[in-house]
């Protein structure tokens, strides 16, 4: 089961009290105090781990506590610390204060192991309170009690591209097609009902993370359909992969206003993001159609085919790139390229793949 949100009750441990206690052994006469202190109380640590992919396991168990230290004991005994607590979440995992609201932590490389509360320190033990005056202290101190935070895990899975589109555009279709992800791939709306993530492997040593969310409809950024639920797990991703069916009984222009619009809506900052368009299921019409269509979308956009291609997009269709990706030269306001594609017939697929991997590149560099 996918989860990718969650409330949590953490507490550190409490610290262990001081003893009160006397020396009493034969032959020592007024053995004076010897009480040891208490052991402190656990912390909590957050543990990022690749191997973690969702916040399920959290939902039978949502208070979350280390454990106490121990009490002191006599002859100098110094209580047991207690053990720590470490919460592992899967990369990507914000930790959010409920109360406020404040993001207090954001957990993304591999192995990271943040602190997150202190446990209690231990009281100290009657040894201490000895003086001149004070020969016989009754006195220890308590250990000091647990700290308690009520914390929200948001999971906004990290990926290099993410696809965006209507429901039923053939997102599933292309990572499964492009990656080892298997999503299931139906022929009706809202098929992907949880994100996915898929690695692009670019020949042998380099590769990128696909992310695939569901559909995203008009008026998603305000609850309808998925696409609001969804939408924080394309928010770190720096190249967004505009996918918009050639096919569809929906206009080409208004497929992706609609989709620039509500990403806008949801986020300013993602509606900045670098981009790309695929026009999918070219398969599913003629191949003049898809010309047509292909051209008088480019127009809309005020932008030219390319006479060819740099990436090996097939010259039967037309096909508009940017001459530079380089951020000194590459208009943002403008998707990186524009391209008719099919995953059933493998059109145009291998292209897309190294398009892409330049765009993740330079945005990496």
């Amino acid at each position: 089961m996918f989860s990718d949100s969650v409330e949590l009750t953490v507490s550190s441990g409490k610290g262990g009290a001081g003893c009160v206690a006397f020396r009493r052994e034969k032959f020592v006469l007024q053995g004076g105090p010897n009480g040891g202190d208490g052991g402190r109380g656990g912390d909590v640590y957050f543990k990022v781990d690749n191997n973690t992919h969702t916040l399920a396991h959290f939902q039978g168990n949502k208070n979350l506590k280390a454990q106490n230290g121990q009490q002191g004991s006599g002859s100098n005994m110094a209580g047991k610390s207690g053990q720590k607590l470490v919460i592992t979440v899967p990369p990507g995992t914000q930790v959010v204060d409920v109360e406020t609201g404040e993001v207090v932590l954001d957990l993304l490389e591999d192995g990271q192991e943040v602190l997150f509360l202190k446990g209690g320190r231990g009281g100290l033990g009657n040894v201490h309170f000895k003086s001149s005056t004070n020969q016989k202290p009754m006195y220890a101190q308590p250990g000091e009690p647990a700290t308690t935070r009520v914390v929200r895990l948001d999971l906004k899975l990290i990926a290099d591209v993410g696809l965006v589109g209507f429901p039923n555009v053939g997102k599933s279709t292309l990572i499964s097609t492009v990656s080892n992800a298997r999503p299931e791939v139906a022929n009706y709306e809202f098929t992907t009902l949880t994100p996915k993530l898929g690695q692009i492997n670019i020949g042998e040593f380099d590769s990128y993370i696909m992310a695939d969310i569901p559909g995203i409809i008009g008026g998603a950024s305000e609850g309808k359909g998925l696409g609001l639920k969804f939408l924080r797990h394309i928010e770190r991703t720096k190249t967004l992969l505009f996918m918009i069916d050639l096919a569809s009984y929906l206009e080409l222009d208004y497929q992706y206003n609609t989709l620039k619009a509500e990403l806008e809506a949801f986020s300013p900052l993602l509606a900045e993001r670098n981009f790309a368009i695929a026009l999918t299921r070219a398969d599913a019409m003629s191949p003049e159609e898809a010309v047509e269509k292909t051209n008088t979308f480019l127009k809309m956009l005020g932008l030219d085919p390319v006479a060819k291609s740099r990436f090996g997009f097939s010259e039967a269709y037309p096909v508009f790139e940017q001459e530079h990706f380089e951020k000194e030269f590459y208009d943002v306001a403008k998707p990186a390229f524009v391209a008719p594609i099919s995953s059933a017939i493998n059109l145009n697929i291998k292209p897309l793949t190294y398009a892409l991997y330049h765009m993740v590149v330079t945005e990496r560099a």
